[in-house]
């Protein structure tokens, strides 16, 4: 029943598709922490730009953001990102989009972990002598991201199952695979099956896994 997946590289496929959600992971928690850290700083500027960013991104489609680092990045700006193939290039775009998507709801996970730190607490750090990126570096972010690691988690599952989009410039992960072999087989459910399998088999553990270290880790008041 199985033999036809034999003609197809699922694990290949599924390998670019952890490739892309692991490497966006870390970029979006780079920028997001970055947004949420303007959306709290006392900086108008700075404050203004990160709640922009996040309320125009999160309304977007994430197809749009994909499509634009293609179409637009890419195709009319020449933008390549330092790759000189194809695949190379979309696979980085991709990982561009997710990134800039994704980025906005960390941000606002961090921010609500950041609204559960006591104020006394960076009130205290202040009176200390503290300036706001010492307050914030070494009071409020690390007890944010423990009372954060939920939401968190809640992120890195829908960007895994976000990667997905990535097929719409070409990308070859698990979504790309799916298509070609629906086209090629008469197998639609047994496809989608498989398919759905690898996906709960990447986000499962992924979930159960960060609830526990979520637990561990809990800021206890």
């Amino acid at each position: 029943m199985f033999d036809f997946l034999e003609d197809y590289d699922l694990l290949g496929a599924f390998w670019t598709t952890v490739q892309l959600a692991v490497l966006s992971a870390v970029g979006s928690l780079i920028w997001g922490t970055l947004l949420a850290a303007m959306r709290v700083g006392p900086v108008p500027l700075m404050r203004g730009f990160g709640t922009a960013y996040v309320n125009i991104v999160r309304n977007i489609p994430l197809t749009v953001i994909i499509l634009f680092t293609s179409l637009g990045l890419n195709q009319t700006l020449g933008v390549n990102l330092g790759a000189d193939d194809f695949e190379s290039i979309n696979f980085r775009l991709a990982v561009l989009g997710l990134i800039l998507y994704t980025s906005a709801f960390v941000c606002e996970a961090l921010r609500s972990g950041i609204n559960t730190v006591p104020v006394g607490q960076a009130e205290a750090a202040r009176a200390l002598g503290l300036n706001f990126n010492q307050v914030l570096g070494l009071v409020v972010l690390p007890q944010a991201f423990r009372s954060s690691v939920g939401p968190l988690a809640n992120v890195l599952i829908a960007l895994i199952k976000n990667t997905t989009v990535a097929a719409a410039i070409g990308v070859a992960e698990a979504a790309l695979l799916m298509k070609e072999m629906i086209e090629n087989e008469a197998q639609l459910l047994l496809i989608s099956a498989v398919i759905a399998f690898g996906f709960v088999v990447l986000t499962l553990p992924t979930g159960l896994f960060l609830g526990w270290v979520g637990k561990k880790v809990a800021v206890k008041r």
